[in-house]
């Protein structure tokens, strides 16, 4: 991904913080000529069994993700094989209303985290444990952050008979850029009016965006 200099997040806890707070990652790798690239959204958490901070650039950070193995994408993906898992954090639409002057033209604010990885495949057929570890996982890190405490202990069962067809992963990152695009190429007055502006809205993107640039340095 593209960054110019005035978009670079601040400091990599910026980029660590919008995977976790946006978790639905698009996952991209390669496919055949014939095939061209697979594109798959999905969830993905961070490896609850590794600790400590993340680098700078997220490098030998482990996460975790989970794919319907019917999906052609999951026959594509090969252990080792690189691939790239695409994050997007708050965004909106910044009018040149909002500038007070002439000439503007329009503009998008937005946050993403493009992150580089080797994949490895969680094989249920061999490892079925595991591959149940990555989704009470998933559901442990979602419910605790984004649900209302859900138990999924009477589940269980359920989760074990539909584990064949979920095709379980683990993404070693290896680098991984952050795109923070929040108006740092504006006149400090004509930043303060868009994030003044987004933060009246009522949409809950546009009030994120403003948070986040009320942040910056």
């Amino acid at each position: 991904m593209y960054v110019p200099p005035p978009y670079r997040e601040p400091d990599g806890s910026w980029m660590a913080d919008l995977i976790r707070g946006n978790p639905l990652a698009l996952l991209v790798s390669n496919g055949t000529d014939a095939e061209g690239p697979f594109a798959t959204h999905l969830p993905v958490i961070p490896d609850p069994r590794t600790t400590g901070e993340w680098s700078a650039d997220l490098s030998g950070t482990t996460l975790l993700g989970h794919m319907n193995r019917a999906n052609p994408h999951w026959a594509a993906l090969e252990t080792g094989a690189t691939a790239l898992l695409a994050f997007t954090g708050p965004h909106a639409y910044v009018s040149p209303t909002v500038y007070g002057v002439t000439p503007a033209a329009p503009t998008w604010n937005f946050t993403s985290v493009h992150v580089r990885g080797t994949i490895e495949r969680i094989d249920e057929a061999t490892s079925a444990e595991e591959a149940l570890q990555v989704v009470k996982s998933t559901v442990r890190a979602f419910e605790s952050r984004f649900g209302t405490g859900w138990d999924m202990s009477e589940s269980l069962g359920y989760f074990r008979k539909i584990l064949p067809a979920v095709g379980a992963f683990r993404f070693t990152v290896s680098g991984a850029d952050g795109m923070f695009k929040l108006s740092q190429e504006q006149a400090p007055q004509i930043r303060d009016r868009v994030q003044q502006s987004f933060s009246q809205r009522a949409c809950s993107r546009h009030r994120a965006t403003a948070a986040l640039m009320e942040q910056l340095p």
